[in-house]
């Protein structure tokens, strides 16, 4: 049981080696989309994964076009602060793909747009806030569709 946590062109090593760690703690696979704004050995990103890395199921994918060919037939949800549905909507499936945009402009419109069905988005209780940190919207969707498919550790 888990999920497939996919960051596109993530740019802070922190918080990809956060959302490492968390991915490992809740039975899922990493999928990096490249570029990144960092290089994989980038010591915050290890010091973010502590020693956990070394165990955590990582795919590296060199585009997102790429990482769309090979996953085309799979259930996904993407998450977005432009998303339409609240996350309690999303139809959580074991091994799902949720997919997650770079820090400082989320993901492509193009993308966005193919996907407008499956955006989703969490709820923002401020007008002072555009969006939460990434790892934390991480781990408010990954433990979210954990307690909706009933799955304890």
């Amino acid at each position: 049981m888990g999920f497939n946590i996919v960051l596109v062109e993530p740019e802070i090593p922190t918080n990809t080696g956060n959302i490492g760690r968390l991915s490992l703690a809740s039975g899922s696979t990493l999928h990096l989309i490249e570029p990144f704004g960092f290089e994989i050995t980038d010591t915050r990103l290890k010091r973010a994964g502590l020693d956990y890395w070394q165990h955590l199921e990582v795919c590296t994918y060199e585009s997102l076009d790429a990482f769309m060919d090979i996953h085309r037939d799979a259930h996904f949800a993407f998450l977005s602060s432009k998303g339409t549905q609240p996350h309690y909507d999303i139809d959580y499936q074991d091994n799902m793909f949720l997919v997650f945009g770079k820090e400082s402009v989320g993901l492509p419109e193009d993308l966005l747009a193919a996907h407008a069905d499956r955006l989703y988005q969490i709820p923002l209780f401020s007008k002072h806030i555009r969006s939460l940190n990434l790892a934390n919207a991480v781990s408010i969707i990954v433990y979210d569709g954990l307690r909706s498919l009933r799955v304890t550790g």
